[in-house]
């Protein structure tokens, strides 16, 4: 005979007022990833336009030579990569919102489920950006330490 472990035996239900808190962060989530597709949308003005700008910049400028176009190019790859980087956040914030959305309005648990997976997901890509930041920081104060050492 199977034996039901306690976690089987129990079913998680939401009251009231955990289902207020879910329906309030997910009116949030979904402004501020709106907010965010917005900002992206800017992120990739910019890079489609930054080659133009500095380009212009450099021409005005006495010091900056011919290294403008270039300069313009690379900051322009920089932007597109930064607008690259946040569409996943941001996206996993927005189906994380209209997945929760659906779940109150049509009572649909398998919606829930999902838009739960989609918060799990937005928060696990900005664990592991965190981690890559601090060991990028962590490299740059060791380098500096011995660029210092160094120099003496």
């Amino acid at each position: 005979m199977e034996e039901i472990s306690a976690f089987e035996k129990f079913e998680l239900q939401l009251d009231s007022a955990a289902k207020d808190f879910l329906k309030e962060t997910a009116k949030w989530a979904y402004f501020l990833s709106i907010i965010g597709f917005i900002g992206i949308g800017f992120l990739l003005l910019i890079a489609v336009f930054a080659g133009t700008i500095f380009s212009a910049m450099g021409s005005s400028m006495q010091g900056m030579g011919g290294m403008g176009a270039s300069f313009g190019a690379a900051m322009g790859a920089a932007y597109f990569l930064m607008a690259a980087l946040y569409f996943f956040p941001v996206y996993y914030l927005f189906k994380f919102s209209s997945n929760a959305k659906k779940a109150f309005k049509d009572n649909d648990s398998t919606a829930l489920t999902d838009s739960l997976g989609y918060l799990k997901s937005h928060y696990k890509f900005f664990g592991i950006l965190m981690v890559i930041l601090l060991g990028i920081y962590a490299l740059i104060f060791v380098f500096a330490i011995l660029g210092g050492l160094m120099g003496k």
